[in-house]
């Protein structure tokens, strides 16, 4: 499951720590960075949890119904949502069992379930869903696909619960998401609970993909940082933000490191982290600049790849002024950061 966009985003989360902490041991931070990419498997499963402790929400109010339903002698709620097929499915998946046999989370412990259900029962979706003739394994699969999407991808007491619950978290959830989205329409209603998840890593090349970017950067800061001195036309390194340096220095590291990754997919990548982690005008400014310094890599036979004829556009070529909430740093002395800066350190 864990892919190389998530493995990016640790890295520089990971990098951006390792400079701001006095005990720069590479061993340590290593090892902090697959426990980092591990708890976003973690936040995989339980997710998935999340369906399944919905369920037992709505399973518990269903019982509470029934039993007013005999008393009163009146006709019986449906069980037709407590029951859908995908959800008792998951509910009784082995490999999700064993996780949560593990953890120490549970969401019977937080409003979330309960504040679903009810966001979910007072839906369009589920009046239309109840309302059907399909009583088919595909149509409740199909549910809880539209369900997930529409209230529990984008959902911001969801993401304040998840907050609390870990700080490796904060920035997981988008792309964790796309993998829950994706093993609910894998499930097959023939391998009952039995069902495969997806398994945390999908081949040791991953494992060795973020192993290699992450010393790669760490060990080799002198020379990367040296190349964007090199195409940064006498501008003053240390005036740019902090996370500026931090991204391109990895993304110099990934250019370098690995020969089948094409630059323009590099940059890309790194241009995209910029926007997420950095100021508002990094993005522009690193795509210059990391397009600069592999055209003059190449140029210089240092980087045996190959790039297009296209350059920067003109607004995204470094330039001589600063940039828009900048932290005030020493390439050499990284401790000398400003106080109250507005850049947040990764957890």
């Amino acid at each position: 499951m864990i892919n190389r966009e998530i493995i990016r985003n640790k890295i520089v989360q990971l990098t951006y720590a390792y400079y701001l902490n006095g005990n720069k041991n590479i061993d340590t931070a290593e090892k902090e960075l697959f426990f980092s990419l591990s708890k976003a498997y973690d936040l995989y499963n339980h997710l998935l949890s999340l369906i399944v402790a919905v369920t037992k929400e709505a399973q518990r109010r269903l019982e509470v119904t029934q039993g007013r339903a005999k008393r009163e002698g009146t006709a019986e709620p449906s069980q037709k949502f407590a029951y859908n097929r995908f959800a008792i499915q998951l509910q009784e998946n082995k490999l999700l069992n064993d996780f949560n046999s593990n953890q120490k989370l549970d969401w019977a412990d937080t409003p979330a379930p309960a504040h679903l259900f009810e966001t979910i029962e007072a839906s369009e979706i589920f009046q239309d869903y109840m309302a059907s003739s399909d009583d088919s394994y595909d149509a409740d699969r199909e549910l809880w696909r539209k369900l997930y999407k529409t209230f529990i991808q984008e959902n911001t007491e969801l993401d304040s619960i998840l907050e609390d619950q870990s700080l490796y978290w904060n920035d997981d959830k988008e792309i964790v998401d796309t993998f829950v989205l994706k093993s609910i329409k894998r499930f097959k209603e023939q391998n009952g609970a039995r069902e495969e998840l997806l398994p945390e890593w999908d081949s040791d090349e991953e494992k060795e993909f973020a192993r290699k970017l992450f010393r790669s950067a760490i060990l080799n800061d002198v020379e990367y940082q040296r190349y964007m001195n090199e195409v940064s036309r006498n501008w003053d390194l240390s005036r740019l933000a902090y996370m500026d340096i931090v991204i391109m220095q990895i993304a110099i590291a990934e250019m370098m490191t690995f020969p089948n990754i094409p630059v323009s997919v590099t940059i890309n990548e790194y241009v995209d982290i910029a926007k997420l982690y950095s100021t508002s005008k990094s993005g522009g400014y690193i795509n210059g600049m990391l397009d600069a310094i592999a055209r003059n890599l190449i140029k210089t036979n240092r980087l045996l790849k190959h790039m297009d004829d296209a350059h920067p556009e003109k607004d995204d070529a470094p330039k001589d002024t600063p940039v828009e909430g900048a932290v005030p740093v020493k390439m050499r002395h990284r401790k000398r950061i400003t106080k109250g800066d507005d850049e947040k350190k990764p957890e």
